[in-house]
């Protein structure tokens, strides 16, 4: 089914609005960092929580998890599942911490936690990581997408997303980043849920009889926990899913990732970040029918496709109808363009006030506002200028959504462990979270080549484990820390009301529903 004229309207004018919006919510001038990085710290809890979503679901969802979804089937659902009972922890038990500290950025925690060295190093990592993993896959997977569903050749599509991006995470700043979320987040949920309804429909004459005649048709792509005889237990090892690996890969990226986190920070207050995060809980628990079904619905339908990341663009392709194929291309570059500009927006916040202004300082300690506002913008641009040229060198990756988790996977385990240590145990030393940084890219390698048959995420809980005593036996045995820096709240810090204790509740009851039903 082409691409029609009428499709072709509605995604063009869906892009030139959103790119009006953007220069529009950009207007105003960010005349210091807070104004720039954080939004003037002023999102009520749906900005927050819709923002969360959109940062959170791109390209790598959408065609990734679709692309394993074909492979392996709803066990991959479990990144969303788990993620719903994280962000409830998360919003719980670290924006308390994070919120009393009045902080801007992750690095900049730890250095008030432990020392500038774990600050500086750990912000190299995140700016590595967001470029050359986060933004890269993005880009590519979502120039993939528009190569097979609308022919534009990788390139291209890779440097008009960029642009795209461009105009709402450079000029505008977390500001602008958030209120363009705010309203794609709602057509990125539209949008997504009416391919898989369409096809769906296709598949059994409407949404719950397509349902059931997936699951008749491939019952062995509806386990949630995979045996260990599976072809795909070394990327999804069992009951590791709920108890292992699994925790770690999603405390590192709803706790301590900056393009996340970042904009529980720049809430009103904390009950505002508590309950925008429970909403996003909430949300999580329909994102496995917008990016998994699809890839599902493919493989039963015997997709004419060359590698499971061309799934989703297939099933546009093919079974969305005219117009509404327009609509939920839109949807998948209002979810690429949320998660891209959070990811700039970020590693620019990062560069700038964890590692240039760290620079700068010992030469010009009142550097200006507005002088790191600009180095700001133009840090983004650079990132997205690196994005574009390594972006087409991915394209020999088969599960795109797998490279970016295990790669992730080398660092989560060691900031995990330095930030909870450092937040629950008083004794921590920096000395103890120097050790933890340097190490945890090494060991994470030293098992991947050494164990080759290890499932990462059992590589990332053991990694984990390791980090932590060795941090333990640090802290206690090694040389304590000449000032206390230690986490100091009351005991009703960790109190939250009864929003999201209604919310908390509906969450994990329907998690538990889910895992019954389909363990």
């Amino acid at each position: 089914m082409p691409f029609s004229t009428i499709d072709l309207i509605v995604f063009s004018v869906w892009i030139l609005f959103m790119m009006g919006f953007g220069l529009w919510i950009s207007r105003g001038k960010q005349a210091t960092t807070q104004d720039y990085f954080l939004a003037s710290r002023s999102l009520p809890w749906w900005a927050v929580g819709g923002s969360l979503i959109a940062s959170n679901i791109s390209a790598e969802q959408f065609i990734g998890m679709s692309g394993s979804g074909y492979v392996v089937g709803i066990a991959f659902a479990s990144y969303e599942l788990m993620a719903a009972a994280t962000l409830l922890l998360v919003a719980k038990y670290f924006l308390p911490v994070f919120l009393s500290k009045g902080i801007t950025t992750m690095p900049q925690f730890l250095e008030m936690r432990f020392d500038k060295t774990v600050r500086t190093g750990l912000a190299i990592f995140w700016v590595l990581l967001f470029v050359f993993v986060n933004i890269t896959s993005v880009l590519y997977l979502g120039g993939l997408a528009l190569q097979t569903i609308m022919g534009i050749p990788l390139f291209l599509g890779v440097i008009g997303l960029a642009l795209f991006a461009s105009t709402f995470s450079i000029a505008g700043g977390l500001k602008a980043v958030v209120w363009t979320d705010v309203i794609q987040v709602v057509v990125l949920l539209l949008g997504g849920l009416l391919a898989s309804f369409m096809v769906l429909q296709e598949l059994g004459g409407s949404f719950w009889g397509g349902l059931a005649t997936l699951y008749e048709r491939a019952p062995e792509k509806f386990d949630l926990i995979l045996d260990k005889a599976h072809s795909e237990y070394i990327n999804l090892p069992g009951i590791s899913v709920l108890i292992g690996g699994m925790w770690i890969a999603n405390l590192y990226y709803w706790g301590n990732n900056q393009y996340i986190i970042q904009r529980a920070l720049a809430a009103r207050n904390l009950k505002e970040a508590q309950l925008g995060t429970a909403f996003a809980a909430l949300l999580k628990l329909v994102i496995p029918l917008i990016v998994v079904i699809p890839g599902i619905a493919a493989f039963v339908l015997q997709a004419d496709i060359q590698k499971p990341d061309e799934a989703y663009p297939w099933v546009l392709s093919n079974y969305v109808t005219t117009g509404f194929k327009g609509l939920a291309v839109a949807a998948l570059i209002a979810a690429i363009g949320s998660s891209l500009s959070s990811m700039v927006n970020s590693a620019s916040t990062i560069f700038t006030l964890d590692i240039y202004k760290s620079l700068v300082r010992q030469t010009n300690p009142d550097v200006p506002e507005s002088h790191l506002v600009r180095v700001g913008k133009v840090s983004a641009a650079l990132a997205l200028v690196i994005g574009i040229l390594v972006a087409p060198l991915l394209g020999n990756l088969d599960q795109a959504f797998q490279y970016i988790q295990e790669y992730t996977g080398f660092i989560s385990p060691g900031v995990v462990a330095v930030f909870l240590l450092g937040m629950f145990w008083k004794r921590t030393t920096a000395q103890a979270a120097r050790w933890a940084v340097g190490l945890a890219i090494p060991l994470s390698a030293g098992f991947k080549f050494l164990c080759p048959t290890l499932p990462f995420l059992d590589r990332m809980g053991f990694c984990f484990l390791l980090l932590t005593g060795m941090m333990v036996m640090i802290s206690r045995w090694g040389k304590a820390d000449p000032v206390d820096r230690s986490i100091q709240l009351d005991g009703r810090a960790f109190d939250t009301d009864s929003r999201f204790n209604l919310i908390a509740l509906a969450t994990l009851g329907i998690l538990a529903v889910l895992y019954t039903l389909f363990w």
